[in-house]
């Protein structure tokens, strides 16, 4: 147990990403072709998920024209995929300020990655296979970012999306539950500070896990699942 701490000191630092999933974006290019872009600026609350993207980059531009995409969550054993797609773009030409990072525009994602397309259920854009959870998604509303300040004005923007439709990997699906995810078997890829984690084993008891997750799901709204299950029978 830590009993002493550091005094805090001021820094400065260029970017502020402490550790969030990592999560493969597929959209539909104009062309009706699928792009696939890494990123991890997101995050969920219920069945709604912001994501934040540059302006000015391929995904947020294919977000906006059709309206939907699909969020494909690798584990740690697809991060040498995720690498595979690291500084490439589907912007032709490749925009300067990326082209100055070293990015390379690659027009089928999929195939860089080393990742198989699967037709979606409710969306046009592919879901990767190989990631355990696949989400599809449609658009809700676009938030720009920083409008008050002078230096990053229109450089950054987030989007509203809402999850449709869930797909998971029965290898991390919770033993006795047919809508539970198993956090002990999940194992996210995790992105902080430009670098590749994984999570550890448990720390510590949760007290807010001993709520019953069925008590998050909205009273009128039934699962999905068996909403189509009623309706076919």
């Amino acid at each position: 147990m830590q009993t002493s701490y550091d005094p805090p000191v001021t820094i400065d630092p260029a970017i502020l990403y402490f550790g969030t999933p990592v999560v493969l974006v597929s959209t539909t290019n104009a062309d009706g072709t699928a792009n696939l872009a890494p990123m991890s600026s997101a995050w969920w609350l219920g069945r709604s998920c912001m994501l934040g993207f540059g302006a000015r980059s391929h995904t947020p531009a294919n977000l906006q024209r059709t309206g939907e995409c699909v969020l494909n969550l690798p584990s740690v054993n697809q991060v040498a995929a995720v690498n595979r797609l690291a500084r490439t773009t589907g912007s032709n030409p490749v925009p300067p300020h990326k082209l100055a990072m070293g990015y390379r525009h690659e027009g089928d994602k999929f195939a860089v990655a080393g990742l198989t397309p699967l037709e979606s259920v409710t969306v046009a854009p592919p879901r990767a296979l190989e990631c355990p959870v696949q989400l599809e998604a449609t658009l809700e509303a676009v938030h720009p970012l920083a409008v008050r300040d002078d230096d990053r004005r229109g450089a950054l923007v987030a989007f509203e999306v809402r999850i449709v439709r869930v797909h998971v990997s029965e290898s991390i699906r919770m033993a006795g539950h047919d809508d539970r995810i198993d956090p002990d078997r999940w194992r996210p890829l995790i992105m902080s500070f430009q670098h590749f984690y994984g999570l550890g084993e448990r720390v510590h008891d949760s007290t807010l896990a001993r709520i019953p997750e069925s008590s998050y799901r909205p009273k009128r709204a039934a699962s999905p699942i068996a909403a189509m299950a009623g309706a076919e029978s």
